[in-house]
């Protein structure tokens, strides 16, 4: 089928309702919602609304409200924030072990030597998102280093600082294999296959949550490794692991080395106790979940 122009015209918010309507939507207070569209798109509210549709039909379920969508909303957005907080503590986790390692067994400036990675072509591109994102950084320590001295990058500790996520997740995949590599993953009592995979997977739930996407009953376009085993506890692996629940299990796991007295679990049955109507089983959540030690 030939490719063609898109060429509907926006349509007002009060029309946007009218439509609603017309498909079965009830309002429980149309003001309310004529407010919240002005300032959250249709577009963005559109995956909430999903669920309350009728299968293979335009047309919305018997006694479905625009408010039962927005709960929704409101709970993915929380959800967002819960694992955006935990994400950072990992996130600064990594990268300090990163530096550590590798500086250890390579020098500060290792991540600049080629020797080191397995593709030239790839790590000619890494160092030009370093030098990218260190051009765009306003940090103190890195404005002194570029005054006081000639080297093309500031040491580990302080490049990785301003990195971003992904091309810290990068660095690690590129990496040849060898001790400090797997010394970095046996931190969180990983292997470095699972390591690398589970670190991309988690830059990638990070840009969802920054980007305030749909995190609720996403299925992930990456699909984070099965380990064999691990160091520390982890769940009964689920039929599918493109659900939010393995991805959140994986973050779960790291806060084990990263925040041991971390309270990510009471928090989140906290909010789903707040949400009662929130279908866990959209999640990926397998009915046994609460029993399972990591999540216990």
């Amino acid at each position: 089928m030939a490719s063609q122009y898109y060429n509907q015209p926006q349509i007002t918010v009060e029309e946007q309702i009218n439509l609603l309507k017309s498909e079965g939507l009830s309002f429980e207070n149309e003001s309310r919602a004529r407010h919240l569209l002005y300032n959250i798109s249709m577009f963005r509210l559109k995956s909430y609304l999903k669920p309350l549709r009728q299968n293979n039909n335009r047309q919305f379920k018997s006694g479905a409200t625009f408010e039962q969508a927005y709960t929704l909303y409101k709970f993915d957005s929380e959800l967002r924030k819960m694992v955006c907080s935990e994400l950072e503590k990992i996130e600064v986790s990594i990268r300090t072990q990163l530096s550590l390692i590798m500086a250890d067994a390579a020098g500060v400036f290792w991540f600049a030597d080629t020797s080191n990675f397995r593709d030239v072509n790839r790590h000619v591109s890494l160092l030009r998102s370093l030098q990218e994102e260190l051009h765009r950084s306003d940090d103190e320590a890195i404005i002194q280093f570029r005054q006081n001295y000639v080297n093309p990058f500031p040491p580990t500790w302080m490049t990785f600082e301003v990195s971003a996520f992904g091309t810290l997740s990068m660095m690690y995949r590129w990496l040849k294999a060898g001790h400090a590599r797997r010394q970095v993953a046996n931190f969180y009592g990983l292997s470095d296959t699972v390591m690398e995979s589970w670190f991309h997977s988690i830059v990638y739930v990070r840009n969802i949550c920054a980007h305030h996407s749909r995190l609720w009953n996403r299925r992930l376009s990456i699909n984070a490794l099965v380990p064999r085993r691990t160091n520390l506890p982890f769940v009964v692996v689920p039929n599918d692991t493109k659900r939010v629940y393995y991805v959140l299990s994986i973050i779960l796991y790291f806060l084990q080395t990263v925040n041991p007295n971390n309270t990510f679990a009471i928090r989140f049955k906290a909010l789903l106790s707040k949400y009662p109507s929130v279908d866990v089983v959209a999640m990926g959540f397998p009915n046994d979940w609460q029993s399972q030690l990591l999540w216990s």
